[in-house]
């Protein structure tokens, strides 16, 4: 059974909060437009090629919206990402830019450390996470005074909270216009739209992150239980989407 098959079930107001979420990013492409003619965006997309981000590189396109996109190419991505990264970038109107880490830190760090590094401690992880994400972020959002993302309230305990405007950082404005969206409303518009997505969710990876942290789950596990599944739920996050009073350091 497909990942459409399994999820595609809109809610009650999936029509109301599509119409919301393409209003809000047509006004955000409009507030966040370049200074000057030939400018980049000030604002961009964070893609991380799950669900929820093809939906809003497929918005973003559909609506002809001024909003660049990013990815961020660890080095770890499974090939099923990289393939879809491939496929993104032949198809979309709006620029796909692609952020990997520092060769020589990576490399670095492995020699080190080994290449399961990530397995042995919670500080291990996170310093690999700031080597092939943090890092690469930073570059991917230099310049921006906003960035948008596919986080949902219900994609985990730690995200129950999300706003769709989070001002928390003074230095950039951050969006998650698909926060009030359930898993069903997602995988309905990808139906309805036929909307590219990662065949990996068709093998029961809800959330796909880097290959050696990801992993398929079982029926009745929590929607993000197949990342980083060997430490402390709360512990949980990479950090990209962490604010920056939290303890742990942290993603989508």
């Amino acid at each position: 059974m497909s990942a459409i098959d399994l999820n595609a079930r809109a809610s009650g107001r999936f029509a109301q909060k599509l119409a919301e979420t393409q209003a809000r990013l047509q006004q955000a492409a409009l507030d966040y437009a370049p200074l000057r003619s030939g400018d980049a965006p000030r604002i961009t997309l964070a893609c991380s090629l799950g669900a929820e981000d093809m939906v809003l590189a497929h918005l973003i396109n559909s609506l002809q919206l001024n909003i660049g996109i990013f990815v961020l190419e660890t080095g770890q991505l499974h090939p099923e990402t990289l393939a879809l990264l491939t496929r993104l970038q032949a198809t979309s109107k709006a620029s796909v830019e692609v952020f990997a880490p520092v060769q020589e830190a990576a490399i670095e760090f492995v020699a080190r450390e080994g290449k399961d590094a990530m397995y042995r401690s919670i500080a291990l992880r996170k310093a690999c996470c700031a080597i092939r994400k943090m890092e690469p972020l930073s570059r991917a959002l230099a310049g921006k005074d906003a960035w948008i993302t596919g986080l949902r309230r219900e994609q985990s305990g730690a995200r129950a909270e999300v706003p769709l405007i989070d001002r928390s950082d003074a230095a950039k404005v951050k969006l998650n216009p698909l926060s009030d969206w359930t898993w069903g409303d997602v995988w309905f518009y990808i139906a309805q739209n036929q909307v590219d997505y990662n065949p990996l969710h068709d093998q029961f990876y809800p959330s796909i992150g880097c290959a050696p942290c990801t992993r398929a789950i079982s029926l009745g596990e929590d929607f993000r239980a197949g990342r980083w599944w060997w430490e402390d739920e709360a512990a949980k996050e990479c950090g990209l989407h962490v604010k920056a009073s939290s303890i742990p350091i942290t993603e989508s």
